[in-house]
């Protein structure tokens, strides 16, 4: 891994890229998605300053618990102008996320758990299927497949 020396206080994207492991593509992304910003040189070189490091790398552990990058994004703002997460920011999200996560598991759980019951049943029926119409939620309103929205008709075929 290439050294940035302690006096380069902006890297370039080759270097931000390569000392966090984001391909150069994410972190254009990271940026166009408001998550890390730069400034231009008089070339219209991007250049990021050195905390930007801390931020991909705030980022990158977000998504892999799989927090999505709106909340990312929401919770990098929230920060006293817009400052590199330390780790009682992450402590204090990370309760919050943990919730949204056990949730999330949960979900999970049930959708493996029908998934299971419907290799058993094979029907897939639309009507009483638990994927496909789970608690039966539609069931008092309409019958049918849920793909096509209510009143519309079949196109005819002639």
């Amino acid at each position: 891994m290439p050294q940035i020396p302690q006096t380069l206080h902006e890297l370039s994207v080759g270097q931000l890229s390569a000392r966090s492991g984001a391909a150069v593509s994410a972190l254009h992304f990271y940026e166009a998605k408001g998550l890390i910003s730069s400034s231009r040189t008089s070339g219209n070189q991007r250049r990021y300053s050195r905390d930007a490091l801390r931020r991909v790398a705030f980022v990158r552990a977000a998504q892999r618990v799989g927090i999505p990058l709106v909340t990312i994004r929401e919770a990098l703002a929230e920060l006293p102008e817009e400052r590199t997460p330390n780790r009682e920011d992450w402590a204090r999200l990370s309760e919050v996320w943990r919730k949204e996560l056990e949730e999330r598991i949960g979900q999970l759980h049930r959708l493996r758990d029908h998934l299971t019951d419907c290799i058993g049943c094979g029907c897939l029926s639309l009507e009483t299927c638990v994927l496909s119409n789970p608690d039966d939620i539609v069931g008092d309103r309409i019958t049918g497949s849920r793909l096509m929205p209510e009143g519309r008709k079949s196109p005819r075929r002639t």
